[in-house]
């Protein structure tokens, strides 16, 4: 037998291949979730849906994190990027021919939209996480989302480092913004509302018109750092705004679909 035919299927073929493990991997793709969210989900009991989440694990596309508002609970994350790249291999693996090309980008600003999105995010101080993902989005959107940010017991002010890291990273000046509390936002409509803090997850009042409710579990960089203010905290600042900054970017093609392109003659 050829060398070519003993060859295994390429990591991720293996992986979502099985029928659980993709149901697994299509709810992780729209947000983070704990387990006993997975097996209401998937309908599968807890004991197999943690057997596949931990080969999921190995593989390298999902990851753990614990929960800031019940450390004996986990919320987990896919790894989009982590599942482009092995996803882009596999094709490769069976024919050149079938390499992912780079997705299009985004529309530029400017472009009209059909609709204008309109996207709240939440954390418990509105201080670093919430503010940081408002500033990339609206940033990134280039005034084709109507973005926001609110918190459930709001600081006095935008935390020093994450005014820094937005303005020396990716040159985007919020030092004039002043925390808001989300009770200020009753009666606002969204299309989105997505929270960065386990803890106001929990306390997200109901808004009108049934939002979408996505969730992405980020430790609070201040807590991380053990020094609101200390210089030597800032790297957990940058590493949330980065993390942050890959999930704006794949909150994007969700917000603003690209049009369908016809099949070249």
């Amino acid at each position: 037998m050829a060398q070519s035919d003993q060859a295994a299927p390429p990591l991720f073929v293996q992986l979502a291949a099985h029928e659980v493990r993709w149901r697994l991997l299509s709810e992780l793709a729209r947000g983070d979730l704990r387990v006993r969210e997975l097996v209401a989900l998937v309908g599968e009991p807890q004991n197999l849906v943690s057997y596949h989440l931990r080969l999921l694990r190995s593989g390298g596309l999902v990851s753990a994190r614990r929960s800031s508002f019940d450390g004996r609970d986990s919320y987990y994350h896919l790894d989009l990027d982590r599942c482009a790249d092995t996803l882009t291999a596999a094709g490769a693996a069976l024919h050149p021919a079938l390499r992912l090309l780079p997705a299009e980008p985004a529309r530029t600003a400017g472009t009209p939209a059909t609709e204008t999105p309109s996207v709240l995010f939440m954390c418990t101080g509105n201080s670093a996480r919430s503010p940081i993902a408002e500033a990339l989005l609206r940033h990134r959107a280039g005034g084709r989302a109507e973005v926001t940010s609110a918190g459930s017991h709001p600081k006095a002010g935008l935390h020093p480092h994450a005014v820094r890291v937005l303005r020396q990273r990716y040159d985007i000046d919020v030092a004039g913004q002043r925390p808001r509390h989300l009770d200020t936002l009753t009666g606002r409509r969204f299309d989105y509302v997505i929270s960065l803090c386990d803890k106001v997850r929990e306390v997200c009042p109901d808004f009108g018109d049934h939002p979408q409710r996505l969730h992405w579990s980020i430790p609070d960089p201040a807590a991380a750092s053990g020094d609101d203010t200390a210089h030597d905290g800032y790297p957990a600042f940058d590493r949330t705004a980065a993390e942050i900054d890959t999930r704006v970017r794949h909150l994007q093609p969700i917000l603003f679909p690209a049009p369908h392109r016809k099949d070249r003659p």
